[in-house]
């Protein structure tokens, strides 16, 4: 597997499909305590017809790292194996997390970015009541059981309970400390103020059912932005592999403008 050396870590990613397919290259970029194989299904399909990227963000899946304090630290470690690949435009995609990063990364260099997609997103970080309280004892209650109270949270009523464990158990093996430092980077993402700046064409695919982000959150910052698109689809925050053929779907018909 390619890896990079970015700033004491050791980034590992993916890149396939043909050079010189249909369109800019993908780059798909996953959310917090995932891995870029959440992407499994997408990758699958666009590899065969045009380039696509993805990577382990540092200190997640197969990427080694102590976390970053900000996005912005975040997208710079993404933005650093674009710039090795030497992909100069390309369409970015972004889930939870990776769509805070997607958006960082638009507001840099929107004449590198294409399009941007973002999955369950959003441009300021909010919680409800619930995931307040839940925050607000995060650091009281053993690791693990914070963590799967998160991720357990995360899926639509009705989402396989033995699949919703395997993600759990994923999400767990991510280092405390890139968990935290991560949590507390999206705690201080902001950029809301600054999304009539984001000209690119942006496509809004978001659970109905997310209660991490709800979807009012992000029919809010859909508002805001000058030239979007919004996808509402039946699951929860972790739509990428509740609903992946629906995803993909969305995202094909965005990236090659049919109706």
């Amino acid at each position: 597997m390619p890896q990079l050396e970015v700033d004491g870590a050791t980034l590992r990613y993916d890149d396939e499909g043909p050079r010189d397919g249909d369109g800019v290259p993908l780059v798909f970029i996953h959310g917090w305590t995932a891995n870029r194989h959440r992407w499994d299904h997408q990758v699958d399909h666009f590899a065969q017809k045009r380039r696509v990227v993805r990577l382990d963000l540092r200190g997640h899946g197969e990427s080694d790292g102590s976390g970053r304090r900000t996005v912005a630290e975040l997208a710079g470690d993404v933005l650093a194996v674009l710039d090795h690949l030497e992909l100069d435009r390309f369409v970015l995609v972004g889930h939870s997390m990776g769509g805070m990063i997607a958006q960082t990364l638009t507001l840099a260099h929107p004449e590198r970015v294409e399009r941007l997609v973002l999955v369950n997103s959003i441009s300021r970080m909010t919680y409800s009541r619930g995931r307040g309280l839940l925050m607000a004892v995060s650091t009281k209650v053993p690791f693990k059981l914070f963590v799967a109270a998160n991720i357990q949270r995360a899926f639509a009523p009705g989402y396989p309970r033995e699949k919703i464990r395997e993600y759990v158990r994923t999400s767990a093996d991510t280092p405390r400390e890139v968990v935290m430092t991560c949590y507390g980077a999206m705690r201080s993402f902001d950029v809301f103020d600054r999304l009539g700046e984001i000209s690119t064409p942006t496509l809004l695919v978001h659970g109905y059912h997310d209660i991490q982000l709800p979807v009012s959150q992000m029919l809010r910052m859909a508002k805001a932005y000058p030239d979007a698109v919004v996808r509402i689809v039946d699951a929860g925050h972790e739509l990428p592999v509740e609903k992946p053929a629906e995803l993909t779907t969305a995202i094909d018909r965005f990236v090659t403008d049919r109706p």
